[in-house]
């Protein structure tokens, strides 16, 4: 079946192919894994496989949930700068993910939010698709997709410049720590449990390199801006690396190139976020 899919390297269409066919009953596909790792790409390839089996499926991302610009101006002023940068827990309107995901799962209509990166604020309410009724399974994906509190004692060292320079007191990363917490109830609606593994940082800052050329030249941030862009997101990419594994229903390990080296199920033992 997979050879029925669109372009894309094949082991991926594999995949995409394998988890249609082994999981016809599942509602809500949780799809993790760091910057650059695939997780659009794969996503789509299982929006097309569910659908050759003869499941109506959806893709929605939790970068769609990014509060507003205004918002996320008025945490960097309340909490801290680094806040205006979207992307880390904190930085999500998760009541609205969670009402849209619930609407879902009861066979609603509802629209999916549009966030505009181009403009970095959310698109207006006009422009939302509106999908239902009866949606069978939802690809939920994103970043942090699974995002669990650090140890306090962890937050006390700096992982990069970004850290040591710009929250050299740890007021960015508590909050963040903190708000991860709440993520809990919105991880807990996920049936299965996907995690792209990333071989790296050094991988994720090239794959995102190779993404930023997809973009329009006056859009492409420079090498220092996406450096210390990457930088919002180590510490997190690094916990997830260090805490998904034994906890996601597929582990999937991928190479230096985006291959997938492994597929690694998960034992009896219950997940963390049921």
């Amino acid at each position: 079946m997979h050879r029925q899919l669109p372009a894309g390297p094949d082991d991926w269409r594999k995949l995409a192919a394998l988890t249609a066919i082994r999981l016809p009953t599942v509602h809500v596909v949780g799809l993790s894994g760091g910057q650059g790792a695939g997780k659009t790409t794969l996503a789509e390839l299982l929006i097309a496989a569910y659908h050759a089996v003869g499941a109506s499926c959806v893709s929605v991302s939790l970068d769609d949930f990014y509060l507003t610009r205004e918002e996320r101006r008025s945490l960097g002023l309340d909490v801290h700068p680094l806040l205006t940068t979207r992307g880390v827990p904190g930085t999500h309107d998760i009541e609205l993910a969670e009402v849209v995901l619930g609407a879902l799962l009861r066979g609603e209509v509802v629209a999916l939010p549009r966030f505009d990166k181009g403009r970095d604020d959310r698109a207006p309410e006009t422009v939302w698709p509106a999908v239902g009724p009866n949606v069978d399974v939802v690809v939920f994906e994103g970043w942090c997709l699974g995002a669990t509190p650090q140890p306090a004692s962890q937050l006390e060292t700096p992982v990069n410049d970004l850290e040591r320079s710009e929250d050299p007191s740890g007021v960015w990363r508590a909050f963040v720590n903190e708000a991860s917490a709440r993520y809990h109830p919105l991880w807990a609606m996920i049936d299965w449990w996907i995690y792209l593994e990333v071989p790296g940082m050094q991988a994720v800052r090239r794959w995102r390199a190779e993404q930023e050329q997809d973009l329009p030249v006056a859009e492409r941030m420079s090498n220092a801006d996406l450096e210390r862009f990457v930088q919002h997101y180590e510490r997190l990419t690094l916990w997830l690396k260090s805490q998904l594994p034994g906890h996601v229903d597929w582990l999937v390990k991928l190479g230096e190139n985006h291959e997938i080296r492994g597929l690694q199920a998960r034992s009896q033992t219950s997940s963390v976020f049921r």
